[in-house]
């Protein structure tokens, strides 16, 4: 597999650390995860559970190893940064100083291993007025302006379905750490990463700052192109309070659709710019939607050359054709559904390593791996290092 080789340390809590790794380990790459004595990574608690191992928490870190190590103690300390000194990448996402005071900073480890990879995710990253807030994946949306331009059909902010700011982080992220990998190839030397959950809010939205820089002034939403301010890119209700959504808003797609309906007299309407002129359109949409349940529609748009798409529940879009034949969803040997792998290479593919660490399950095969002896292991055990395990 491409990573196959690759050793990762990670420190990292809740998302999007958890993400970038466990897209490196489904890739070959050996992710350590180190978790705090305070009960270890928190998603493993969070949300349903299938047997003892939560959703959240197997798909974040199947397929990795787990060492549960108090920082906070010398032995600790030292176990965790004689890993990182043999380790290709270290991902921490404490607030900017926590990792310091725990001694398993960029600059304590690099001088352990020089070559190291490390890259720090926080909310708003390591320097700047904002560097102390503590923050989630909200705070940082509302800040950059992300929640203001996100609003429900009542007009007012709403929280995003999906944790714009981990995911784009993980994301992100995951590329940073490769290109460092990438670059160290023909330096020999490594790299500090400084990812700001903020930073990556703000690189992600260059469809949408036309107003912001131009007028300087804050965007109108329901004006907006992507936001629903053209007539074919838009959210629909239907007879049976689902929903319906037009995708694409070229012309020749609304002539295909407004011509099916018999009312060729409004295409016009739906040429640029997007904004009110487009509201006769709109109006019209919004009565003839909601005449037809939504798998009427379905059945009505069938063959027609327009970008539509029903809006489907998250049920639905696990059974959905296109995401299992994708293997996006896919089931172990026990018939349990996991979040398949997304980076599809034709050689060399991603293997899904089913299973999750419990909580400290590889304390002695690391501590052995990196010199402890017996005795030293035996007394890491009786002064707490490893936990209440």
């Amino acid at each position: 597999m491409k990573l196959s080789g690759i050793k990762v340390l990670d420190l990292s809590l809740f998302l999007p650390g958890p993400l970038l790794t466990q897209m490196m380990a489904d890739h070959g790459a050996e992710v350590i995860k180190l978790e705090p004595v305070n009960g270890g990574e928190p998603n493993r608690e969070i949300g349903p559970k299938r047997g003892d191992t939560s959703v959240y928490f197997i798909n974040t870190h199947r397929g990795k190893k787990s060492i549960q190590v108090d920082l906070k103690t010398e032995e600790g300390r030292e176990l965790a940064l004689r890993l990182s000194a043999e380790c290709d990448v270290v991902i921490e996402a404490f607030r900017p100083g926590v990792i310091d005071r725990l001694g398993m900073d960029y600059e304590s480890v690099k001088a352990r291993n020089p070559g190291v990879i490390y890259a720090s995710l926080s909310a708003f990253g390591q320097d700047g007025p904002y560097v102390k807030k503590p923050a989630h994946d909200l705070a940082t949306e509302a800040y950059a302006g992300i929640l203001s331009v996100n609003l429900g059909f009542d007009g007012k902010p709403a929280i995003p379905a999906i944790a714009n700011a981990d995911m784009l982080t993980s994301t992100i992220g995951l590329s940073a750490v490769l290109m460092a990998l990438l670059r160290r190839k023909d330096t020999n030397e490594g790299d500090y990463i400084d990812l700001a959950m903020m930073d990556t809010l703000m690189a992600c939205i260059p469809n949408n700052m036309g107003p912001v820089f131009t007028e300087k002034k804050a965007p109108v939403v329901k004006d907006e192109r992507t936001w629903g301010g053209y007539a074919m890119y838009n959210i629909y209700e239907t007879l049976d309070e689902r929903y319906i959504v037009l995708g694409a808003t070229e012309m020749h797609f609304a002539k295909e659709l407004l011509t099916k309906l018999q009312r060729p007299d409004l295409i016009p309407f739906c040429e640029p710019p997007p904004g009110p002129t487009q509201d006769p359109v709109k109006e019209f949409f919004i009565e003839t939607f909601l005449t037809k349940t939504q798998a009427e529609w379905v059945a009505w748009f069938e063959g027609l050359n327009v970008a539509f798409a029903p809006v489907k529940d998250l049920r639905e879009a696990a059974d959905d054709p296109q995401i299992r034949a994708r293997a996006m969803i896919v089931e172990d040997e026990s018939g349990m559904e996991h979040i398949g792998i997304p980076i599809k290479f034709r050689n060399e593919p991603g293997v899904i390593n089913f299973e999750a660490p419990a909580l400290g399950a590889h304390n002695i095969e690391m501590a052995r791996r990196v010199g402890f002896d017996e005795n030293e292991i035996q007394s890491m055990k009786d002064k707490g290092v490893f936990g209440k395990l």
